[in-house]
């Protein structure tokens, strides 16, 4: 078995490397005090343990041995004066009879381990063959991605366009990172922002977009312009910190600065979350919940992280055009901006249709292929229709 525990730098972030030393003495006793007498465990490293396990017959042993590790790990912690809650991940690798190569076993139930924390974490994964090839591959990008990091080269951003209801005037624009690889050419967003995730590259890879984006920003006349942010981002302590920074070694105003979050971050509800969030606003930032009525935030969560912004997620939007209740859901939700004095954007507007739909609804702010694809740099810059900053009033001010 190969367990790691998850999101670990987390608690070294917030509670200090002292009670990070002192999880992981307490992880092991409880792993010891778990296992049989006939079992080791020991640990590799930082927060990582292997455990091997003797005369296991078949798979559901060890299945059952995992599955009471993390439930022994699901109980709280007393670290130093803080009581904290923690999950882990295990990955198993059987050994065959005629297979002794321990280096191959270990890198198997790595390999699991791996597919465990990207499956939600706080589980156990067997190790499949087809984990193999699968890995190669995203430990391929992985390394890719960080030479590109390190090089500068391959990744940009393209930036599109947010339209007031006339659907001339550019009222902001919204960064988005592209990576053209030499091989795979353009990747999904999506899937090597998971692989940064996963691998502790988001960090370094959120301050290049930020970085780049608040550098662009200070070139237009874009009122404002939007960077999403990974929740890992948000549980960083220093995350406002660095904004700051960037805000200050590039000239933008923090007012013209607006940061995408999901509703995930609202319900972590983390402390330190909580704390990047308050002090964004306080400075100015603007901070707008993303992909809003996907989730599961609730009217208390938004009332206590004071969002400046909704973005109606294109998943409603792409159904106005046909039948059944999507209509209704997306009026209700820019009622509910209304109500609580914040702006609401359409996102993945695709026709007129949608358009003058939404404008009818009550939407003033949109965004979507109708309007404009992303833009390349050079061609944002070579539009005309920017709305003045002084056009551009907030809904708390319209209220």
């Amino acid at each position: 078995l190969y367990l790691d525990l998850d999101r670990f730098k987390h608690i070294n972030d917030t509670l200090g490397h002292p009670a990070g030393d002192e999880l992981v003495r307490q992880t092991a006793a409880r792993l010891q005090h778990t296992i049989r007498e006939v079992d080791t465990v020991a640990r590799l490293g930082g927060d990582e343990f292997a455990l091997i396990l003797i005369d296991i017959r078949d798979i559901r042993a060890a299945e059952d041995i995992a599955e009471r590790l993390l439930q022994k790990l699901q109980e709280p912690f007393k670290l130093i004066d803080d009581q904290v809650f923690v999950s882990a991940s295990i990955g198993i690798a059987l050994s065959a009879e005629a297979e002794t190569d321990a280096d191959d076993l270990l890198r198997k139930a790595d390999i699991a381990l791996y597919e465990a924390k990207k499956n939600g974490r706080g589980r156990h994964q067997v190790f499949a063959g087809d984990m193999d090839d699968l890995l190669l591959r995203k430990r391929k990008v992985e390394t890719e991605l960080r030479k590109a990091l390190d090089g500068g080269t391959g990744i940009g951003l393209a930036y599109q366009p947010v339209f007031a209801a006339n659907g001339k005037t550019i009222l902001g624009a919204e960064a988005l990172i592209r990576w053209g690889h030499e091989v795979h050419g353009a990747l999904p967003a999506a899937q090597f922002i998971a692989i940064a995730e996963e691998r502790g590259m988001i960090g370094q890879l959120g301050a290049w977009v930020l970085q780049e984006a608040c550098r662009f920003a200070v070139r237009t006349e874009l009122p404002w312009l939007a960077v999403n942010v990974s929740p890992l981002q948000l549980r960083d302590a220093g995350f406002a910190e660095q904004v700051a920074s960037i805000l200050a070694d590039t000239g933008l105003a923090p007012q013209r600065l607006q940061l995408e979050i999901t509703e995930s971050v609202l319900l972590e509800n983390s402390d330190a979350s909580r704390a990047a969030l308050a002090a964004l606003r306080q400075s100015g930032i603007g901070i707008v919940l993303d992909d809003f009525g996907t989730g599961y935030s609730s009217l208390s969560y938004l009332r206590r992280h004071a969002i400046d912004k909704l973005k109606i997620d294109r998943s409603f939007v792409r159904l106005l055009d046909g039948e059944g209740n999507a209509a209704a859901i997306v009026k209700a939700l820019i009622d509910l901006a209304v109500a609580l004095g914040v702006d609401v954007t359409a996102e993945g507007v695709e026709t007129e249709a949608q358009k003058i739909l939404l404008v009818a609804m009550g939407c003033r702010q949109f965004q979507g292929y109708f309007l404009s694809p992303p833009l390349e740099p050079g061609q944002l810059l070579g539009l005309s229709g920017l709305a003045s900053p002084d056009d551009v009033v907030p809904a708390a001010a319209r209220a």
